[in-house]
């Protein structure tokens, strides 16, 4: 049980990073997620043998996607883009098709084959949408009513990496976009009912599940998942009702993403590609501060860093380093 008279930090990083080391010995660290959406099966036994050259000070949680549309493969055509899925789907065409954590967008003009998105790029003004490159592994999000995700909902590489992830020791994971009892417990079979599963709430109808079917059990915890809940809701403020419908039901919740964003800049453009010592930090939002504490005095106990703010060392430090002091100030008696 998370005592109330503490506050952990957790990250989300990959043992190939660069600064992997700098923080997978980091006593302020409570945890760190590996999130393996970019990684193939045939990567993922060596890059976790490297992450066990660290262990022994900061647990590691493994990530898995579930049912969460995830893009497998991008290919240009005809003046469009194909992007082959995770799961095969079916939708009312055409429909909006948000990307990168809806900073970006697309026009999906059909469905082939059931798992092959054909998007149409569309000239608004002064800007071709989508306006920056999809990539393989990167989430979607389709809000069309008629949306319906078919099949099983662990794909065959998903369970692929759940064993090599045993094989190598993990007994921690995420799973990503829960919605029932029963794929938790499909889950807790792939994984062994020794393992923490902790369920990630990054929709609706994982609101719902959490209002009317969740059952709280040793090593079971929530997340609110706020990187796709914040969009998934009809109204972005129903973040807010949300947020405690989730630490009500569970007082170990924990809540990830979309924390001191402000550091970095907006567009990913200006990042990407650019080395440490060059990368200029921000100064942080108000509202940063503001939101930590808010959640602190919700009851939130477990807060995590998202993907995009740990992939830089520079902005991750600082950003452990000002969360860390932030946490001694709420601690104090």
């Amino acid at each position: 049980m998370i005592s109330k008279d503490e506050l952990q930090l957790w990250v989300t990083l990959w043992p190939n990073f660069s600064h992997y080391p700098n923080f997978a010995r980091d006593s302020q660290i409570s945890a760190i997620r590996l999130n393996s959406a970019m990684i193939t099966p045939e990567q993922l036994p060596k890059d976790l043998q490297l992450a066990n050259n660290y262990s022994g000070i900061v647990p590691l949680y493994f990530d898995i996607k579930g049912r969460q549309l995830r893009v497998v493969d991008v290919i240009p055509r005809d003046g469009r883009v194909h992007i082959v899925l995770n799961h095969s789907i079916e939708v009312k065409t055409p429909t909006k098709v948000i990307f990168k954590a809806g900073n970006d967008w697309g026009r999906l003009i059909e469905v082939k084959n059931g798992n092959c998105l054909i998007i149409e790029i569309v000239n608004n003004g002064n800007e071709c949408f989508p306006k920056f490159n999809i990539i393989q592994g990167e989430s979607i999000h389709i809000f069309e009513p008629s949306l319906k995700v078919k099949g099983d909902v662990f794909s065959t590489i998903e369970r692929h990496k759940i064993q090599i992830a045993r094989t190598k020791g993990i007994d921690r994971f995420f799973l990503s976009y829960v919605e029932t009892q029963k794929e938790l417990d499909e889950f807790q079979e792939l994984v062994g009912q020794d393992s923490e599963i902790i369920a990630k709430i990054e929709n609706k109808a994982g609101l719902e599940f959490v209002a009317n079917e969740f059952k709280k059990r040793p090593n079971l915890s929530l997340m609110a998942a706020r990187g796709d809940l914040y969009l998934e809701l009809d109204r972005f403020h129903d973040i807010i009702p949300a947020l405690k419908l989730i630490i009500g039901a569970d007082p170990e919740a924990s809540v990830g993403s979309r924390f001191m964003l402000s550091i970095m800049p907006r567009d990913p453009l200006k990042v990407n590609g650019i080395s440490d010592d060059k990368l200029e930090i921000n100064t942080p939002e108000c509202s940063d501060f503001l939101e930590i504490a808010w959640l602190w005095d919700l009851g939130y106990r477990r807060m995590m860093f998202c993907d995009s703010l740990c992939l830089k060392r520079k902005y991750l430090a600082f950003a452990v380093k000002t969360f860390c002091e932030l946490r001694d100030k709420l601690l104090e008696k």
